[in-house]
């Protein structure tokens, strides 16, 4: 249809520069009108589902596919100006070119929106959490799958062989993974750290060299870890994923403290576990459930040996709970006249007195 009008349009504008800005606007404009139209219509359908996928899709599909009108339209006003061959064919690659990558674009943000917004929803739906780093990583991965085809594809149309430069990424590819083996290692281990779920943000980590604190973020070379003395500890992933470490926050963040103390031999035992149980079940952050619990364990050599539990709702507040237990259970044991025993030791000298 466009073939036949333009050669009559011609009649009437002779000069071809003035005839390719006019088919290039009217042209331009016309595709923008079917634009809207079918994003009016397609508006109207995604109304009345439920779902926010469909509005987002064409919400992101809006400057691509304008892109892509503007780029067409860019094609069809070329045919009005006289070029030389040359000049004719390089104009026509940048074109085309810029088209590749616009369609390019268009598919990367339908990409986007399936992986982020789909993802949201089927976790909203099934109430499973969604792993950021995860989608952070599947995004990054795609994205950059898609500019090297695009690339392949402008490589293409400038009349670049295909073949060899596939070849040559191969070779240089295969070196490069070579080079990089430790972070290739440290990326992959990361990848089955995020799906494996062992470890997340925000989880308490006690490492096998005794590090530990609170995960920061789990990334594609290391994890950060934030210590308790507000240190920031980078961690490579092969070590996270190859060495057993604690996670105190699995199954859930509540921690059982524990409270060893002696007390002198004819002392009340069921008295003591009165008073104990009484004090512990003061501290502030313990839970009542389950209750503080204390068992007369050991006979020693100098005191009646006891441990006391208690469980209380975070490992962040151990250290806070661990002195308070303590601090209750020592001083309620003196006022109830209970007499905490310490080591002591006699020596006696032998030998013949110096005059």
């Amino acid at each position: 249809m466009i073939d036949d009008v333009i050669p009559r349009f011609a009649q009437y504008v002779p000069n071809q520069y003035l005839r390719a800005a006019v088919v290039l606007i009217v042209l331009f404009i016309v595709f923008r009108l079917v634009l809207a139209l079918l994003n009016k219509f397609f508006m109207k359908l995604t109304s009345k589902t439920k779902t926010d996928i469909d509005d987002i899709l064409l919400a992101k599909a809006s400057t691509p596919m304008s892109m892509v009108a503007l780029f067409i339209s860019l094609r069809f006003a070329m045919e009005e100006i006289v070029l030389s061959e040359a000049f004719s064919l390089n104009a026509e690659r940048i074109i085309y070119s810029a088209l590749v990558i616009a369609i390019g674009y268009l598919i990367f943000a339908f990409v986007d929106v399936a992986l982020v917004v789909a993802w949201k929803n089927v976790a909203k739906k099934t109430k499973v959490k969604m792993n950021d780093s995860l989608t952070s990583l599947v995004h990054g991965t795609l994205k950059i799958i898609l500019i090297i085809l695009v690339l392949l594809y402008v490589l293409d149309i400038w009349g670049v062989q295909i073949v060899p430069v596939l070849g040559a990424l191969g070779v240089a590819g295969l070196a490069v993974a070579l080079a990089l083996q430790p972070v290739l290692a440290n990326i992959f281990s990361g990848i089955s750290i995020i799906m494996d779920k062992s470890v997340k943000v925000g989880d308490w980590i006690i490492m096998e060299d005794g590090t530990w604190g609170i995960i920061q973020k789990i990334g594609i070379r290391g994890t950060r870890v934030r210590t308790f003395d507000n240190d920031v500890v980078i961690i490579p992933n092969t070590k996270l994923a190859d060495t057993p470490i604690r996670n105190v926050s699995l199954p859930e963040t509540m921690v059982r403290k524990t409270i060893p103390f002696g007390v002198a031999y004819g002392s009340d035992i069921e008295k003591v576990k009165k008073i104990v149980l009484a004090e512990l079940a003061k501290v502030k952050h313990a839970l009542k459930d389950p209750a503080p619990s204390i068992y007369f364990l050991e006979m020693g050599s100098s005191s009646l040996n006891f441990k006391a539990f208690f469980h209380i709702d975070s490992y962040e507040n151990g250290y806070g709970s661990v002195d308070e237990a303590n601090t209750r259970i020592y001083n309620a044991l003196n006022k109830a006249g209970i007499t905490i025993p310490f080591p002591q030791m006699d020596v006696h000298l032998k030998g013949k007195r110096m005059e």
